[in-house]
């Protein structure tokens, strides 16, 4: 009998959220649905950024009905690059997914990228039609041509939250940053490992609840992170170890529940 699922990997998406009360349950069903009936096993792994409301109590309601759905929580605010970095180490699947959980993407378009990994190693999506202020698209182009020529990275758009791994390249990235400057050192750490990048376009809507967390007091403080951590991975030790078994894998991610 054929498969009923198009893709036979599994994978974990990881959501990471702060003050998100008004939009995770929506994203994570979102994403629930999709991944349980496209792939052939999946999780749903959203990391609670030690958020002031009530992220982690509808979570935990929605848990109750969806076993595949799994909560980590920080009992205090640890930073977007945290959450991100600790849902990957608590992710089992054969494909890692990432995006926010303010509803700006259409987690369907994922079916878009999963089969670019047949000739790579990662895919990056890039923002169509961007929606965001004047003063954030500024930021961002300008961000985007310094972290390209510092990296050597030719990817159009790296803080584009809408990106896709395969496991061995999880499994070396061994992520460091604790803020925002996360999307750059993946796509970074990705290039200089020697992995295949790709990019798909995929569209971006408007913020339905909150508001971003991204400012422009926030600047100089990611400036000197690009330095510093440029200077780390352009000169600092690659490791390469051995890839994590999928039982050790799976028992992290118990411990992290």
């Amino acid at each position: 009998m054929p498969s009923t699922t198009p893709f036979p990997q599994s994978i974990s998406m990881v959501l990471p959220a702060f003050n998100e009360e008004e939009n995770i349950v929506e994203a994570a069903r979102q994403c629930l649905e999709f991944a349980t009936k496209r792939f052939a096993s999946a999780e749903v792994i959203v990391v609670d950024d030690g958020s002031k409301d009530d992220t982690a109590k509808v979570v935990t309601e929605l848990a109750r009905d969806w076993p595949q759905l799994k909560l980590i929580s920080f009992p205090h605010n640890r930073g977007y690059g945290a959450a991100i970095a600790e849902g990957f180490r608590a992710a089992t699947g054969e494909l890692v997914f990432f995006t926010d959980a303010d509803l700006q993407f259409d987690v369907r378009e994922l079916a878009d990228l999963v089969p670019l990994l047949e000739n790579a190693d990662a895919v990056m999506g890039f923002r169509v039609y961007r929606y965001d202020s004047v003063l954030r698209c500024i930021l961002s182009w300008t961000y985007n041509r310094i972290v390209r020529v510092l990296f050597r990275v030719k990817v159009r758009d790296v803080d584009c939250s809408f990106k896709l791994f395969s496991r061995k390249v999880v499994d070396q990235l061994h992520l460091e940053s604790t803020d925002f400057f996360i999307d750059t050192e993946m796509v970074a750490r990705t290039r200089r490992l020697g992995f295949r990048i790709v990019e798909k376009g995929v569209r971006h809507y408007p913020r339905k609840h909150g508001h971003t967390t991204v400012r422009a007091s926030h600047i100089p403080k990611t400036l000197w992170t690009v330095a510093r951590m440029w200077w780390r991975i352009q000169f600092g030790r690659v490791a390469r170890p051995a890839p994590t078994s999928q039982a050790n894998r799976a028992n992290q991610a118990n411990s992290a529940r």
